[in-house]
């Protein structure tokens, strides 16, 4: 598809490079990470940032290294893609929990660390000897983390849970889908429980050591992934818990218990596009009428009086549409000239024409297109690192955001199986 200039609002200017020799901004705490899926990309997130975060796997590995895909095809426990995602940037050892060697080297390593992550089953590293209530008697200062299903003290604690699970269960899935409700609720993909909650955890950790560096005292967290799955919910927990109005699933919208106008088009290049949200400022209506008319579709679009309405208005009050029929149509004209210009311009054009003009307005790229696409990777999204093992360079994601003062780096593969024991040494 040819792709246009770009003008002043979505610039495709290369960011700096980040400066490879600058410390991250979490450089100089040692994390210890027990290998599992809820945290995984809590401890990912705290080295991408400069932490030194030091991966426990049991012997003979963590169960993850055999989650597919895998590396050309080759099924092999050094080759997961999902093993390689998750834990790039961190270092690896091995350690028996369940001897009582393994468990005096653990409590080694967790005296030379400022922070615990670890997703174990609730109780099961107390009756080791080796939980928090155990290690911070010594170590005040210690910051432990644990994330699991559904907190360590709820009655639920115990029952078994996957990422699919907590999210149907939590409620994402309910409220993800098509207006045609013969087809089944769609999950969000991803881990999006797991990835969550680990954005929770990774929170309270940064929040504990500020407390840390004023008090000198550790804290511990008690992280949920349904409770943290409960909350992305939006609508759907308040809308019960506060009006006892159960939401409806909608296709790429909010879900809702009244029926919200249809935000997708298919562009002219056959994609299905959402359509962003329409004007409400008087300045808003006005980008959009100015765009109409550049595009010379004001005969076609009989909507663009309603647009100019609203923008004599000084735009509209949200608040006033279920009351007032008059702001309902404006609102609602302001989404069908959105569709009509997605219609007749390809998925791509759409995107772009509407980013130039201050409009915030989407185009759906399969995974392949992000990192292709000029504007992630002028902002550094697609990242290479070199692969001895593979004799190739290998393209991984990068940060989803770009912060000037907080360098992010990626430094280092997921670390191989016991790469690092030797830190069991001298940890």
């Amino acid at each position: 598809m040819a792709r246009e200039a770009i003008g002043p609002h979505l610039s495709t200017a290369p960011l700096a490079p980040p400066d490879p020799t600058r410390p991250g901004p979490l450089a100089g705490l040692r994390v210890i990470e027990l290998a599992g899926e809820y945290a995984a990309f809590c401890g990912r997130f705290l080295a991408d940032f400069g932490a030194e975060v030091i991966l426990v796997e049991p012997p003979g590995g963590a169960p993850q290294r055999w989650y597919e895909p895998f590396v050309d095809d080759v099924v092999d426990p050094e080759r997961s893609l999902w093993f390689w995602h998750y834990h790039a940037n961190k270092f690896g050892v091995q350690l028996d929990l369940d001897s009582a060697e393994g468990r005096e080297r653990f409590r080694e390593l967790v005296a030379s660390a400022d922070i615990v992550v670890e997703s174990e089953a609730p109780g099961r590293l107390a009756a080791l000897g080796v939980d928090d209530a155990d290690l911070r008697a010594t170590q005040p200062g210690l910051i432990w983390a644990a994330v699991t299903a559904f907190g360590r003290t709820n009655s639920r604690a115990h029952e078994p849970a996957t990422d699919l699970t907590v999210l149907a269960n939590a409620g994402p899935v309910w409220s993800c889908g098509y207006d045609d409700h013969t087809i089944p609720p769609v999950r969000g993909g991803g881990n999006q429980a797991y990835h969550t909650a680990s954005v929770h955890a990774a929170i309270g950790i940064l929040v504990a050591a500020l407390h840390r560096d004023v008090t000198g005292r550790g804290q511990f967290i008690d992280v949920s992934v349904h409770a943290a799955s409960n909350v992305t919910t939006e609508f759907a927990s308040y809308g019960w818990l506060v009006a006892q109005e159960t939401v409806q699933r909608q296709t790429c919208r909010h879900a809702s218990a009244h029926p919200t106008q249809v935000t997708v088009a298919c562009s002219a290049d056959g994609r299905y596009q959402p359509t962003g949200v329409p004007p409400r400022a008087a300045r808003e209506f006005r980008i959009l009428i100015d765009w109409v008319d550049d595009l010379g579709w004001r005969d076609e679009i009989p909507d663009v009086t309603l647009l100019e309405l609203g923008e004599e208005r000084g735009g509209v009050d949200m608040s006033e549409m279920f009351e007032d029929d008059l702001v309902a149509e404006i609102f609602r004209a302001g989404r069908d000239v959105l569709v009509a210009i997605a219609t007749r311009v390809t998925a791509y054009e759409f995107f772009v024409q509407g980013q130039r003009r201050g409009m915030a307005l989407p185009v759906i790229f399969a995974p392949e297109e992000v990192l292709e696409d000029e504007h992630f990777r002028a902002r550094g999204f697609p990242v290479t690192l070199d692969h001895a093992d593979l004799g190739r360079p290998v393209t991984y994601a990068g940060a989803p955001f770009v912060m000037d003062e907080s360098p992010w780096h990626l430094r280092r593969h997921a670390p191989r199986l016991g790469e690092h024991d030797d830190l069991l040494s001298g940890s």
